[in-house]
């Protein structure tokens, strides 16, 4: 069982930063990919960013040169560094984890982006 839990979301202005943080229980190194996904009201949910065990990473055109995913597979994190940010960035953001064929998702952070 893989447990997944976000943290860093908020509240910030246009053009601000923010930078979201997945903590997964145990050892990431078997999660292959990770990534972030998000969902804004009335959307389905969306792929954000991923990355490969080996730190191939893969973005949506919408968030490319703004967004960077990273991961740390001594800490078992995986982070989104956000900068750039607009109103249409506002959503709730989830973590997600591929495990041996299963899918696992954490439980989301609110991003907003306001003025």
């Amino acid at each position: 069982q893989v447990q997944l839990v976000e943290s860093g979301g908020g509240l910030v202005q246009p053009g601000g930063s923010l930078r979201l943080s997945c903590a997964a229980s145990g050892s990431i190194f078997s999660l292959n990919p990770m990534g972030w996904y998000r969902q804004a009201p009335g959307r389905q949910r969306e792929l954000v960013a991923t990355i490969t065990r080996g730190g191939n990473t893969n973005y949506a055109d919408s968030v490319k040169g703004r967004f960077a995913i990273s991961r740390d597979n001594a800490k078992n994190t995986v982070d989104l560094q956000m900068n750039g940010l607009k109103p249409e960035d506002t959503a709730v953001y989830y973590c997600n984890a591929h495990y041996f064929g299963g899918v696992y998702w954490g439980q989301g952070t609110q991003v907003t982006v306001s003025s």
